[in-house]
This record gives C-alpha cells, structure tokens and sequence, in this order.
C-alpha cells in the first residue's frame, strides 16, 4: 500500500528511506562486480551524510531536494521523433558556460543533492559532463543517453568513475527503435551495450512505455534479454504526452494496473532494481516536482519544477541555486502538492495552465 507522508520532515524521511533502500538495491545488483560494489558501498555512507545535510538546510527554512535533473545541453546527435526536449522548447539560448555548469555542481554538493540526473538533448556532447563526477564522487550521475557516443574514451573516464550510471534509451526491440530514433540506431546501441558488458560497467536503460510498445517492452523475455546482456537498472517511464494530439500513446487503464504487477514480478525475479514512473512518487507521497524530491534545470540555467513543464521565475546566471530552489514559483507547487494527482505520465502537465501562470506573473504567486 501506498505511504501517504505529511509534509515536512516526515516525508522527507521517507524520501531518504526510499532512496537508502534504492542503493541497498544497486549494492545486491554489483555483487559479481567488486569495484562496483565497494563503490556502492561507499555511496551509502554519502548518502548519510547528504540527507543530514539536507535536514539540517531544512530546520534553517531552505529546502533542498535530493535529486536534481540537469539538462546540460540542447545539442543532440539525432533527431528522434516526439523528442520531448524539441518539442516543448525548439531553438533557444545557448548553454551555459562551462563555469556556470561548475558553480552549479559545487554548490549542489554543498547543499547535500545526492543525485544529479543528466540530460539533454545529448548530455555526451558536452565533454565536461565526464570529468565533472571524479571531482564530486559522492553524488551519483545518471547520464540518459542514446549511447551513440560511447567509445573507447568514454568506457576509460565511466570505469575511473563509477559514480556516472549511463542510462541508454530504447523504445523497444530494432523495428521501434529504429523507427523512433533512426534507421541503424537500434545495432550501433547493441554495439554500446556489448562494450559496456566488456568493461564490466554499472549500466541501466530507459523505456519509455506507450500504448503501442506496452507488450514488448514489459515482456519478460524482452527484459531478460537486458538483463543478460548486464542491465542492473530499469527505468519504466510512462510516456507524457507535450503537445495535444498523441494522446492515443498513453496507456490505458489495464496496462497501467498490469504494469506494476509486472514491475513487482521482475523486482522478484531479478537482481536489478525496477524504477517505474509515476507509479513509484505515487507510493512515496505524490508528484515530487517543484523540489518536493527533485527540480530540473534547462540546458539555459531556467530552473523549472520538472522537464515536462518548461516554466520558470528564476536563472541560475543571476541566482545561486540555493536562493532558486526557494522560488516563489517551486514554492507555491510544493504548498499545493496534493493537488497534483499521479493519474498517469506528468501530473503537472495536466495543470500547465495553472504552472505558466505562475510563471508569467511570478509577482502573484
């Protein structure tokens, strides 16, 4: 059953608990990888630390989320279809400097953010995001990526730092992929995979669930063969529409219920662990946008409540990260919370009206 935590301490607790029981998680996973395991052991000790850090931020008035997204950069190699990063925000700004991206990083460490989830665009065109983790190894960096980019340069800096979990993208077996992502994407991803298996490399995947992969991707045959090929880490996404239209890929109400049977089932089964969103913030107490549990900055220094929702009051080029975590817009997310259902893909994208308006009038909120 679901725990519903108050606000405050009491969920933040619980946040820390679930976080702690997800590491414990990666530990059991890395048992035939002793450089691994020690490392994930190591993190548990962080970890402790972070959330201590954290509460007391927190007895000071200053929230701070253990978990950050940072879209480090608009750049990409490929140009999938229904890209979720081209379609709500198209050209932009350029990326932040490589200072800012520095002054960002030391201060999350300073405020105890234990995660740091990199995005894109592609996150490995921008070679900084490699060399980052061996100054702040106590911070775990889970790099999504469409793993084109790994080559022997890359497999040398993930094996020296094995706080860098890459996360490679799939949409199913190759006749999705490659429709998705482009033809021969799906075999030089294979290519990848076989390289990290070699180097004996901590990776996960990311599978975005529609209405139409729903069968293949949650089949336990597709998922056996991840796991054989050494994926310690699934990501079980539903996919959140971000414009009107493909409303039709989101799942329907028997898949959603048989898929946490089928999260249940494989978490029994195998020695991975099984991250299946929303269903999992629905467990620990809702939606944790606006830094209830994580907060997301653009590849431009917005600082936004989730990547799904690209609005903001504040930027870190005139802001440090501390004093943008308490923005008036984040705040007034986080105070009305229990609004925000977990009814399927982004709760706060069925209320994007409401989070613009806090946006472009953040004098009201």
């Amino acid at each position: 059953m679901a725990r519903m935590p108050t606000d405050g301490m009491d969920f933040n607790k619980i946040l820390n608990d679930s976080l702690r029981i997800f590491f414990k998680d990666a530990l059991l996973t890395a048992v035939t990888n002793p450089s691994q395991g020690v490392f994930f052991l190591r993190t548990l000790r962080w970890q402790r630390r972070a959330a201590q850090i954290r509460d007391n931020w927190e007895k000071l008035g200053i929230h701070v989320p253990p978990i950050l997204v940072f879209s480090v950069t608009s750049r990409c190699n490929l140009h999938c279809k229904g890209c979720y990063d081209q379609t709500l925000r198209g050209s932009r700004e350029k990326d932040i400097s490589d200072e800012l991206l520095r002054r960002v990083m030391a201060e999350a460490k300073e405020l105890g953010i234990s995660f740091i989830v990199l995005g894109g665009g592609e996150p490995l065109m921008r070679p900084l995001v490699l060399d980052i983790p061996a100054e702040y190894p106590e911070i775990m960096f889970l790099t999504f990526t469409n793993s084109l980019l790994i080559d022997d340069g890359v497999l040398r800096k993930m094996n020296d730092r094995r706080n860098i979990i890459p996360l490679l993208s799939l949409e199913g077996y190759q006749t999705d992929t490659d429709e998705r992502r482009g033809k021969g994407v799906y075999e030089m991803l294979q290519r990848s995979i076989d390289m990290l298996r070699q180097e004996g490399i901590f990776w996960g995947t990311s599978l975005t669930i529609t209405r139409q992969n729903f069968d293949e991707v949650t089949d336990s045959v597709f998922v056996e063969k991840l796991f054989n090929a050494g994926c310690r880490l699934f990501m079980l996404v539903e996919y959140t529409p971000v414009k009107e239209g493909p409303e039709d890929w989101v799942l329907n109400e028997t898949q959603r219920s048989e898929l946490i049977k089928r999260r249940d089932l494989f978490r029994a089964k195998y020695r991975a662990a099984f991250v299946a969103l929303p269903w999992d913030e629905e467990e620990i107490g809702g939606c944790l946008s606006a830094g209830r549990g994580f907060v997301h900055i653009s590849s431009e220094g917005n600082v936004e409540p989730c990547p799904f929702v690209p609005y903001s009051d504040v930027n870190l080029k005139n802001t440090a990260l501390k004093e943008a975590l308490q923005s008036k817009m984040l705040r007034t997310i986080r105070e009305n919370h229990k609004q925000l259902r977990e009814i399927g893909g982004c709760a706060l994208w069925e209320r994007r009206k409401w989070v613009k308006s806090l946006a472009a009038n953040p004098s009201e909120t």
